[in-house]
């Protein structure tokens, strides 16, 4: 049995690294872009959903008010989803500079309000190009032209750019920034190896006209989640070549680490929900293999108290787990001038065994809350 379970480990391990292998290439893959200086062409309107963001949303129309993106050529739609504090009002004494609010009047309960007020956003919109982002992130005032300018010079049909953590209040909330970085760069790397399967709703842009094209949220729409990784992944079938990731620090969106864990958890749940609605199910079993070499972590980890070999097994897997992810997360997080980060690999790396496995297992097993509501 010993001899089985080192041969299992060794083989999911094998198959971990292989996939950061993978994804080391494809990061190293996308170059910054050359982006000359334009006059622009493009109408951008700028999608948000947001519900109870009082704390949040004056900060954020600000920094879209600030662009250096002609005015003229900018559209600023925000869909109030029923929201029960001053959100909406906030919003409306925005007005006068332009910015339209929409307001959400769902009578019949919906498993997807975002989509929901995305798709309506975009109906009134004018805009040729749809530019998502929340309602609690930040961005510099190049933010809106860097993506604009990537548009009108290599003619993508989506971009996904990246987003970060920053303002972390405690070594909780930087270990979150290093996983987050982990995952957006997982999802540049997959769209620089070809294969777009990941990326983030706080910084995604696609053409209105692909959108519909590929019938928009329709087939998507009964999971709450999904308004980022699950539309990127029907136009990737259309457009499979046309998919961009956006490498250039102008581009990058700020938003906020989770304060506690259960808030953590809620959104990691949130977000491994959508994995069963993957149409590449090549994705889909490369997740659970990943998922498995961390089972077989624990395994060995437990079960080395009754055979002391399988410690050894842990420890290499472990080791190696640890050297290569390091590999990968060093030119990441210099990239978002943050390389001191990599430090905390040495907490995150053994705690996301355990997280990883747990969130893998209850984001497609119950239901949770997201935004007061729960959903599925």
């Amino acid at each position: 049995m010993i001899a089985t379970i080192t041969y299992l480990s060794y083989l999911l391990t094998g198959l971990y690294l292989l996939v950061l292998v993978y994804m080391i290439r494809g990061w190293g893959a996308i170059k910054r872009p050359a982006l000359p200086k334009r006059e622009f062409k493009s109408r951008i309107t700028i999608l948000i959903a947001a519900r109870n963001e009082e704390d949040n949303i004056g900060a954020t129309i600000n920094d879209l008010l600030a662009q250096d993106y002609p005015r003229e050529l900018t559209e600023i739609i925000i869909v109030d989803d029923h929201s029960t504090d001053r959100t909406a009002e906030i919003i409306t004494s925005y007005a006068s500079q332009g910015v339209k609010l929409l307001q959400l009047k769902e009578e019949q309960a919906l498993n997807s309000y975002k989509k929901k007020a995305i798709a309506e956003a975009i109906k009134q919109s004018t805009g040729e190009i749809m530019v998502a982002t929340d309602a609690d992130c930040h961005m510099g005032p190049q933010w809106l032209s860097t993506v604009a300018n990537y548009f009108e010079t290599y003619n993508p049909v989506m971009v996904s750019s990246p987003v970060t953590y920053y303002r972390e209040q405690s070594l909780f909330e930087r270990v979150q920034t290093l996983e987050f970085s982990y995952l957006i760069g997982l999802g540049a790397s997959f769209i620089g190896n070809g294969r777009a399967s990941t990326c983030n709703g706080a910084n995604l842009a696609y053409r209105k006209d692909v959108f519909f094209e590929v019938g928009g949220f329709a087939g998507i729409d009964d999971v709450a989640s999904g308004d980022d990784e699950l539309l990127l992944q029907k136009i990737a079938v259309v457009y499979p070549g046309r998919i961009a990731f956006l490498k250039d620090a102008r581009a990058v969106v700020y938003t906020y680490a989770k304060p506690t864990l259960k808030a953590l958890l809620q959104q990691r749940r949130r977000w491994a929900s959508k994995s069963t609605k993957y149409k590449d199910k090549k994705v889909v079993a490369l997740a659970v293999g990943i998922w498995l070499f961390n089972v077989s972590l624990l395994v060995n980890l437990m079960a080395g108290f009754w055979f002391h070999a399988l410690w050894i097994v842990f420890a290499i897997q472990l080791l190696l787990k640890f050297l290569f992810e390091i590999i990968f997360l060093l030119p990441i997080t210099l990239f978002f001038r943050r390389p001191s980060l990599v430090v905390l690999l040495t907490i995150l790396s053994p705690v996301h065994i355990l997280y990883f496995v747990y969130v893998g297992f209850i984001g497609n097993t119950r239901k949770y809350d997201w935004k007061g509501r729960t959903v599925r």
